[in-house]
């Protein structure tokens, strides 16, 4: 009995130096909620507690990292994606709880549907071809997300069967999407081979994007584009007093930034122990000090260009290139199908898309380019907008945080309002358009 306790007091004891500590203060920093976690260290905890952080679209403007020995502890200053701080109670609620766990397995994604999974060579129009195929093989599409990157694309897209609302369980019928599908993807013949699967897992959409990009060697192609001025900056040099590898990454800042650098350093085997990441206007600058899991750092040039061209790819995938377009409407078959057909006819390209259905209602956004991904003629996107709807496909501003400085710009009022197109055609060229479809 008397050991019964002991194990008892024991058990308590492990699970208080395990579960994490969290503390979030709204009272230090003027401009940011300050997130501060302590816990035991393990393997893949930076990458959860970043994915908490991000998965409620917050940014992190700075973060400082420690993990040395058996213990972690970081410091994130984060705000929601308009620069404010966290005043939602529901919020600090929600990440104290998400946090203070002993960090589950946070994969999450499309429940209750099946998860298709589409690699290969991206072209103009090939995505009107994907979603054609679906409605005519009677997939309903719930959810999905498109990443393009160095002429390849991935895609994870949420189906149900149309007349039923269920998941596709009937083996025949997913052997008939697969090869449907794998002959799309491969049309062009590529030797890289068209990849498809299907699956009901649940899991981490962005996670797996990443992760699907990187098996299909994203980062070892030659952009199709020449390098923008905007493009990553990446350096990695050994600290051999130290036993690190210390990795610079430069690059404008965006949402889900330090997600996707510290997602791929964790795919890639590699452990953070130390990390500093600061934002300066439109600037990010991120440091971290790396070991493999084995505790070795990066040994030869080789694997040093190889980091450099992942992290340079991983920070890349999501940027927004091109015009912002939102979809709102009622959802119905082969809506998806229709709307991609229209931008193909007119030469649009797109670079990326996040598709969701609530309540029946279709919530899309589209990032279009012209078919060499250069930026689209502002009247080929009203002429798209008139075939589909004016009231339904709208051209959308970034949150505040991808463009402070050009709003302030244009802050001074009516007196810029007032020139009218003339304005809007040089904002827009800038990749700008002021809110006048909204």
């Amino acid at each position: 009995m008397e050991w019964h306790a002991c194990l008892d007091e024991y058990e308590k004891l492990v699970i208080r130096m395990t579960t994490p500590r969290v503390v979030i203060d709204n009272a230090v920093c003027p401009t940011a909620t300050l997130v501060k976690v302590d816990s035991a260290r393990r393997d893949g905890i930076l990458l959860d507690a970043v994915q908490v952080l991000t998965d409620l679209n917050l940014s992190i403007k700075k973060a400082y990292i420690s993990s040395d020995g058996q213990w972690f502890m970081d410091v994130f200053h984060v705000t929601d994606l308009n620069g404010n701080k966290l005043t939602d109670e529901s919020v600090i609620s929600y990440i104290e709880q998400s946090l203070e766990t002993s960090f589950p397995d946070r994969n999450h994604g499309f429940d209750g549907s099946t998860a298709l999974e589409l690699t290969g060579t991206d072209r103009v129009g090939l995505l009107s071809e994907v979603f054609a195929v679906l409605a005519d093989l009677q997939c309903d599409v719930v959810d999905a997300k498109v990443w393009t990157h160095n002429g390849r694309i991935a895609s994870l897209i949420s189906v149900k069967d149309c007349n039923s609302g269920s998941p596709i369980n009937d083996s025949q019928q997913i052997d008939r999407i697969e090869s449907r599908l794998r002959n799309i993807l491969g049309g062009d013949n590529d030797i890289r081979s068209a990849k498809t699967s299907v699956s009901l897992a649940i899991t981490h959409t962005e996670r797996r994007l990443h992760q699907m990009m990187f098996a299909d060697r994203d980062y070892g192609i030659k952009p199709v584009l020449q390098c923008r001025e905007d493009s990553p900056v990446v350096t990695v040099q050994n600290w051999a007093e130290r036993g690190y590898s210390v990795v610079n990454v430069q690059c404008k800042d965006r949402a889900k930034l330090l997600f996707d650098v510290v997602c791929t350093l964790t795919d890639m085997q590699y452990v953070v122990f130390h990390a500093t990441i600061n934002t300066a206007e439109d600037k990010a600058y991120m440091e971290f000090y790396v070991r493999h899991t084995d505790g070795t750092p990066i040994s030869s040039e080789a694997e040093r260009q190889r980091v450099v061209q992942c992290l340079r790819a991983a920070v890349e995938r999501r940027a927004s290139h091109g015009v912002r377009l939102e979809l709102c409407t009622s959802d119905r078959q082969g809506l998806l199908a229709n709307v991609t057909r229209t931008f193909r006819e007119n030469g649009l390209n797109v670079t990326r898309a996040e598709i969701s259905t609530t309540n029946d209602i279709a919530r899309n956004v589209f990032y279009v380019t012209d078919a060499i991904g250069n930026v689209a003629d502002p009247k080929i996107i009203e002429t798209v907008r008139e075939k589909i709807g004016l009231g339904e496909l709208k051209v959308k501003e970034l949150p505040l945080i991808y463009h402070e400085r050009e709003e302030a710009a244009i802050g001074v009022g009516g007196a810029v309002l007032s020139l009218g197109s003339l304005v809007r055609k040089n904002l827009y060229n800038l990749g700008l358009l002021i809110k006048s479809y909204s």
